[in-house]
């Protein structure tokens, strides 16, 4: 049972496999695309993301953690002075994977992994935030001071109410009045 299996070794040997990773980062910072085969591209690309985080504050110790994987100074330069400020406001997802197929001769999927372009500012007005509803009312009687007052408006909204709804059936009589005459004729 292979349970956990934490990434994929592509097949290699260790010293191997970090070689290839350092190789293919390095050419992704360098171009901002490269095209290569779907597996090696999604671990390229978990690589290429922390770099770009650790690029967006520029510090010593976040220099010298990138060296470990860029050896070259002007792509390491290039990652801290150009890719981490374009990124700076993004909370991640620096990269992209576009299919390009099947290779001819064994077939392997092919893909482009590419950082993405530089956002520019919508000219669509930003949405506003929307007010939060007020506290729905309780359907019980309002606790009021003053009992005796209430009790009159009590009195008054009642005497509304029974007038309105007897000008809401007035009409519906009249309706129902209405579908007799026309199906009696």
């Amino acid at each position: 049972m292979h349970n956990r299996i934490g990434f994929n070794r592509l097949d290699r040997k260790p010293s191997h496999r970090k070689a290839l990773h350092r190789n293919m980062v390095t050419s992704l910072i360098k171009y901002q695309r490269i095209e290569t085969t779907s597996a090696k591209a999604r671990e390229i690309r978990r690589t290429a993301e922390k770099l770009v985080t650790r690029a967006k504050i520029d510090s010593v110790h976040n220099r010298r953690i990138a060296a470990r994987t860029v050896y070259e100074k002007d792509v390491l330069n290039k990652l801290f002075s150009e890719v981490g400020p374009r990124f700076s406001q993004r909370p991640g997802g620096y990269t992209r994977i576009l299919k390009l197929g099947r290779r001819n001769g064994d077939a392997a999927e092919m893909v482009i992994l590419e950082f993405l372009p530089e956002e520019k500012p919508s000219t669509k007005p930003t949405p506003v935030a929307k007010k939060k509803a007020e506290p729905k009312k309780s359907s019980g009687p309002a606790i009021t001071p003053n009992p005796a007052k209430s009790k009159a408006k009590l009195a008054v909204n009642a005497g509304t109410e029974t007038e309105n709804a007897a000008e809401d059936e007035t009409p519906k009589a009249s309706e129902s009045e209405n579908r007799t005459k026309k199906s009696s004729r």
